[in-house]
């Protein structure tokens, strides 16, 4: 889903809400048992950069961290191969959410600088098998919301033009509503790198509540009040 699409603001905006609350509630919990849990913040900044380089929207880098952590937690792999799975994991995720031409092709990929530093070459059989892998381990399911799924709804309904800045009326809803989004965006991609109590939160079928707190810590930054 797009962030172009702004599903948000349509007439079936609650529908889907309500749509993707329910399959927010059968999410499988993520634990935080991976024996390579060390190496998470790594991995996430890492599909963030990637995510950024090949211009993919907020759903998929989030879809790609959520699946990486969610593999780790079911398995003991080496770490050179943790390479190849965050990179199939963004692979999946970017076909699940983008558009075919913004999907990173195998080209791409291959002459990324750690690939080459790793001696690390991935073959179209390859990269299959792992997809497969990691599709058969989530079920044949990758219809799975993350907070990135929920942040724009929330948005939209965030800044009113009753609101209060310190106090006093606000002298811009739009500039208020583009900070609102810059500040609340913001703290959703810190989220990605924490290995402790929020990425637990945010992975335990809490994503809209998670999403109400960005909003409300990016309020309490920009001073504002309903």
């Amino acid at each position: 889903m797009e962030r172009e699409l702004q599903w948000w603001k349509g007439q079936l905006a609650a529908d889907i809400h309500q749509s993707l609350r329910i399959k927010e509630l059968k999410l499988p919990v993520y634990r935080a048992h991976s024996p390579q849990i060390g190496m998470r913040r790594y991995f996430a900044d890492l599909l963030a950069i990637l995510s950024n380089r090949y211009q993919l929207c907020p759903t998929a880098r989030h879809l790609a961290v959520y699946l990486l952590d969610l593999f780790m937690d079911h398995y003991d792999v080496a770490v050179k191969q943790l390479y190849v799975i965050a990179l199939s994991c963004l692979l999946l995720a970017s076909k699940f959410e983008e558009k075919e031409d913004r999907v990173p092709k195998l080209e791409q990929l291959n002459s990324l600088g750690f690939m080459c530093s790793l001696n690390l070459v991935l073959n179209k059989k390859d990269l299959i098998k792992m997809e497969l892998l990691l599709l058969e381990t989530f079920g044949w399911n990758l219809c799975m919301p993350t907070p990135a799924h929920f942040i724009d709804y929330y948005l939209h309904a965030s800044v009113q033009e009753g609101d209060l800045y310190n106090g006093w009326p606000l002298s811009s809803l739009s500039k208020t509503k583009a900070f609102m989004d810059k500040y609340t965006h913001y703290f959703l991609e810190v989220s990605l790198q924490d290995t402790g109590r929020v990425i637990v939160f945010a992975l335990s079928s809490a994503q809209q509540l998670f999403c109400l707190s960005c909003d409300f810590i990016s309020q309490l930054t920009l001073h504002a009040a309903p």
